[in-house]
């Protein structure tokens, strides 16, 4: 599989959100909007207005929000708006952030670690 082949197939997965991963998931939900068009992530962070953008910012968010959620999450209009409501709503205590904070570091050595 040569490099094109590897990125076109990582592009055409959307991350999914699991309760209690929302930290994980916005990162690689950023980079997998980055990646299949870098405007659409400043869309959702500098609430720029372009209408055709922001309906494909939203919807692409919305692709990564398991169904049983949609109903909670499909009334809100904008996509800066949905990222903040899904922060709520999965985003955890600080217990939650902490132990998710320290398996990132954890992750990130065994991965600095495995490249040396």
């Amino acid at each position: 599989m040569d490099q094109d082949s590897v990125h076109m197939v990582a592009a055409s997965k959307v991350p999914m959100l699991k309760p209690g991963e929302y930290e994980l998931w916005r990162m690689r939900m950023e980079q997998y909007i980055q990646m299949i068009d870098y405007s659409l992530w400043e869309v959702i962070e500098n609430e720029k207005v372009q209408r055709r953008l922001e309906l494909k910012a939203k919807s692409t968010l919305l692709m990564g929000i398991p169904n049983e959620h949609q109903l909670k999450f499909n009334s809100i209009k904008d996509a800066k708006s949905l990222l903040q409501v899904v922060k709520k709503s999965f985003g955890g205590n600080a217990a939650t952030k902490k132990t998710q904070r320290n398996l990132l570091k954890q992750q990130y050595k065994n991965l600095t670690a495995s490249s040396s």
